[in-house]
Parts: structure tokens; sequence; C-alpha cells
């Protein structure tokens, strides 16, 4: 890509080249969860709202050199010799090291950036090319009868806590799954139509904006969330010219972004959807979240990265690793809803339009986008989900509740990092952040900021309640206007 874009022994200085000096290391995960994966994100916050992204590589046996053992590739001193943790940005200009390659040289593993193929060694974080990436100590503790990986927190900063650990993606899970077949979870338009090619033949995008516009402007899902696992893995493996957010060529991203006519005519205005009544109903209402989210992901993306050429790749990261989790999380619904109503295809169902109606008040500012759809919408989602989920549980449809579940811990992340950019964004300007994100809602957000809170998630994505509580916008829409009554967008994100 161009330019854009009981405890082991204590680790010696050489393991660790921009860990702290404090004690108080971060436990991150029970020791056995690493098996499943080889790579994971980890995202610390300090007490002062620094963010820290890094990555945890574990070496496949593959990766390894023989040793003439039998050992189990997923018992704990094998685990213990795989672990390494390094900063989840190349020092270069920034790429997402979450795909990087693996390859052993005479001192050890280097991870290789998918962009420059600059190398930098897992231990020590130096590089061929001069340049150092930061790398942290990792230690293995027994606690309450588990082993349980920690790491040593960066320097600056204090109290620092794990907000963010989860798998890179499937493709390094053990064994990776198949690709979901996703050609009958929707219903199918009226006149056949030949089918679009992932990559278009005429002009195929080049770069991340152009790929972002192209998915928005996708009016069939399912191809959307195809484009979007393409796009994103092209991304991250450094396949793409450059995010292209600097040139005076970006695409512009539409108003509406397209729906297909069969989806279209089920549009209704947000005050006309009836009450959910049972689950089909609420896993159709669901996914149609989830469709908007992806947009909205993308959105981000092509709207604001060529008026705001200083932002960073870890901008693009965090938010092309929120389009694949929505995707992620549409699929899985769909899947879901075909499996309990095949009669209710997604597509069949009355939906609504109010997330995206809600984001087009945002489109003249970056900031007011991160505060109304990141911290008002997707936190007012980590205040229903929990009463979502009891509701299947109760009807006994674990399947759902297990799918519910993936999709709130995701959710969670995904404030994270909205948190993480509009916090970004008020100390480029100089701007307290909760008093700013105030401001926002009550220019962009109508009726009051509801309760009841699930204050321990939300502090967690790092909105404490001095951000939300007592809080009411003062926007008035066209449609309260004609109807004389108060608009609740209660959309479940």
């Amino acid at each position: 890509m161009s330019s854009p874009i009981p405890s082991t022994s204590t680790p010696s200085p050489s393991t660790s080249t921009c860990g702290g000096t404090s004690s108080e290391w971060l436990r991150i995960s029970p020791l056995a969860k690493l098996a499943t994966h080889s790579r994971f994100f980890l995202t610390l916050r300090s007490q002062e709202g620094e963010y820290h992204s890094l990555i945890l590589f574990r070496l496949t046996p593959g990766q390894l050199p023989e040793n003439g053992s039998d050992q189990d590739a997923g018992s704990p001193q094998s685990l213990r010799d795989q672990i390494y943790v390094m900063e989840a940005n190349c020092p270069h200009l920034g790429a997402d090291m979450s795909h990087a390659e693996i390859e052993e040289c005479d001192t050890g593993f280097v991870a290789v950036c998918p962009w420059h193929r600059y190398d930098f060694d897992l231990k020590t974080g130096h590089s061929e090319t001069g340049l150092k990436a930061c790398t942290y100590a990792t230690e293995i503790r027994e606690d309450g009868g588990a082993e349980y990986i920690y790491v040593e927190p960066p320097t600056g900063g204090r109290n620092w806590r794990l907000v963010e650990f989860r798998p890179v993606s499937e493709e390094f899970a053990d064994p990776p799954p198949p690709p979901p077949d996703l050609s009958h979870l929707s219903i199918s338009s009226p006149e056949p139509k030949e089918p679009e090619p992932l990559v278009p033949i005429e002009n195929p995008p080049s770069t991340l904006i152009q790929w972002a516009v192209l998915i928005l402007n996708t009016p069939d899902p399912m191809l959307k969330v195809q484009r979007t696992r393409h796009a994103v893995h092209l991304f991250r493996t450094g396949q793409l010219k450059s995010i292209g957010h600097r040139s005076s060529k970006a695409p512009r991203p539409p108003d509406v972004p397209p729906r297909e006519d069969t989806y279209a005519r089920n549009i209704v205005d947000p005050g006309k959807m009836a009450r959910r009544k049972n689950r089909a109903v609420m896993l159709h209402a669901l996914a149609n979240i989830e469709q908007w989210a992806i947009d909205l992901a993308w959105d981000i993306i092509a709207r604001y990265g060529p008026s705001h050429p200083d932002l960073p790749p870890a901008f693009f990261a965090d938010f092309t690793k929120m389009a694949l989790d929505e995707s992620k999380h549409f699929s899985l619904l769909t899947a879901r809803l075909a499996a309990l109503s095949p009669s209710t295809p997604y597509g069949s169902l009355p939906v609504h339009a109010g997330l995206w109606e809600s984001a087009r008040v945002t489109f003249p500012s970056l900031r007011a986008r991160l505060a109304i759809i990141h911290l008002v919408h997707e936190a007012r989602g980590l205040d229903v989900n929990p009463g979502t989920i009891e509701k299947f549980r109760r009807a006994g449809d674990l399947e759902s509740v297990r799918v519910l579940e993936t999709i709130h811990h995701d959710e969670v992340t995904h404030v994270t990092t909205g948190h993480r950019w509009f916090t970004w964004i008020c100390a480029k300007q100089g701007v307290d952040p909760v008093q700013t994100f105030r401001e926002e809602v009550r220019k962009g957000w109508r009726g009051d900021v509801k309760g009841p809170f699930n204050a321990e998630d939300r502090e967690k994505a790092g909105l404490t309640p001095d951000f939300y509580e007592n809080l009411r916008g003062e926007m008035e829409s066209e449609w309260e206007k004609e109807k004389g009554t108060q608009a609740t967008l209660s959309v479940g994100y």
C-alpha cells in the first residue's frame, strides 16, 4: 500500500520496549482462551482517557522452530512459548498490524507490516529499517487455580485498564470456519437479475474510500456483506493503493444508501412501526438496524475522511473493523431468522430508516456524528440489549441468546471506538469532551437521553455518568412538527 494509508520469571528488559514501570500489570485473559485463535485485539485506556491499541500474537505450531517434542500446541507450556504483544499500528505510516506476516529470522521472530514490508522483532520491536515498534512483556500467573496472561502497562498514564479483548477475525481461528452461504437468508427480487460481481469489472476500486462508496451504493444486503469482508481484507493485507482520503478525486457517498425495491417498499416511518410481538419480528428488526449500521461504518470513512486529511490510519482501521462486525451481526441475525422462521425471510416485514435519518442531521460534522450515532444510539443499545437477551432466554431460545450476547459484546467496543475518536477530535480542537458532547446532543438529538442506563458497560466504553445523565436534546424534527408529538426513536441501537 502506498503512503496513505505461580508466575513465570519476570521477563528481561529486552522483552519490553514501551512498557511502564508500574507494578500493576494488566490481567488479560485465561491462558486457555488463547488456544481458540492466533491473534487478538487489545485496547487499553488510562484514567486520563488515553488509548493504546495492541495486538497479541500466539504463534501457531507451524511457525515455531522444531524442538523434537510432541507437546500439544494448546498446552500451557506451549502457549507460554508462543505469546507476544506489540503495538497495533506500524510506526512507519500507521498500518494495521493485525494481519502482519510472521517470519523467523536469526534473532527470533518478526512481524512484517503488510503495507511496506517493514519487519519488527516481536520481542524487542527493533527493525532493520531503524524504526522501532513498542512491544510489551507478558507473564503467566496463577490465580484461583487457573492460569492467566498478564501484560505490562504502557508508559505514561495511570490506572490502565483493558476495555477490549477479542480475536482479530475468524481467519485466525483454529481451525478457521468455511465461509457462510448467505444466498438463502433474504427474499428474492420478483424479477431475476444477473448477479453482480463481488468486484466490479469496470473501474474496480483501488482505495479504501472508493470501496466505502461502492459498498454504500450496493442495494443487495448480502452483496454488501460480502463486499465489506473483501474490502476489509484488502485493506488489512496491504492490497489497496491507499486509503484515498487525501485525494482531490475521492468519490462522495450517497445521501441515502439505496435499497432493493423489495426492501424499499417495506420502509415506514418509525412512529408507524408496530410493537415487536414475537421473536421473528424482533430478529428482523435487529437485522435491519445492523444493515444500516454497516452503511454508517462505511459512511463515516467516506464522508469525513476527505474533509479531515489529518485522520490517522488507526481511525480507518477502527471503523473498517466496525463495518466487519456489523456485517457479522447482520449475517448472524438473518441466519437465525431463517432457522427460526423460514416463512419470514429478511426483507419480508416492515422496517424503518430511523438510524440513517438521525445520522443525516450530523452530515456537516464528524464530531456530531461520533456523538449522536456512536455515543447516543449505540450507547442506548448497551442499555436495552440485556433486556432483549432476557426475553429470548425466557423463551428458551438459547441459540438467539448466543447471537445477541456476541453482538452486545461487540457493541461495547463500538461505543469505545466512538469515545476514543470523539475525545481525540475534542483534544485537537482544544475543547472539553463532556461539555462538548452534551452540547452536540442538545443540537442534534430530540427529547431526553433516556434511561435506565447500563452504567457498567457504558463506563467500560468510557462514558461516565457526567456525559449522559440529565441530558435532553432540543432538536425538533419535521415529522414532530407535523404530528405535534414527541418522537421517541427506540431503534435498539
